[in-house]
């Protein structure tokens, strides 16, 4: 794919954390997400595989864009037996938010987390039709 003279550009959404320590011990250690690049001593930049997340602890005392109306950051499966095999292996190392369900919205079948700052992490797997 070529976008504005770049061929096969990938993507970084960067994200405000309040702990870049904990941030990084949950998505390197919990999630297994390689480190991509860390940027001084607050940003840190993990690769989920089909492009970055990158977490900020900015001085200027930004609060994380979580909670119940925040950020939700998806993980997509192939099927919905990865994602039930990545939540027995997840109950066992963290808390669930959410258990493993069916929306009744969208054609996706997931289970849910929170990071150290309240992002939810969604585990999914979107039904093909």
């Amino acid at each position: 794919m070529k976008i504005g003279g770049i061929m096969n550009p990938t993507s970084i959404v960067f994200l405000p954390c309040t702990n870049i320590h904990l941030t990084t011990h949950f998505y390197h250690e919990i999630l297994g997400f390689p480190i991509f690049m860390k940027q001084n001593e607050n940003v840190v930049i993990f690769d989920t595989g089909y492009g970055y997340w990158g977490f900020c602890e900015y001085s200027d005392g930004r609060k994380p864009l979580s909670g119940p109306t925040g950020v939700c950051l998806s993980i997509n499966y192939a099927n919905q037996e990865e994602v039930q095999s990545k939540f027995k292996e997840m109950k066992e190392i963290y808390p669930i938010y959410k258990e493993p369900m069916h929306h009744s919205i969208f054609p996706v079948y997931s289970f849910f987390v929170q990071d150290p700052d309240g992002y939810v992490v969604e585990f999914q797997s979107i039904d093909k039709k």
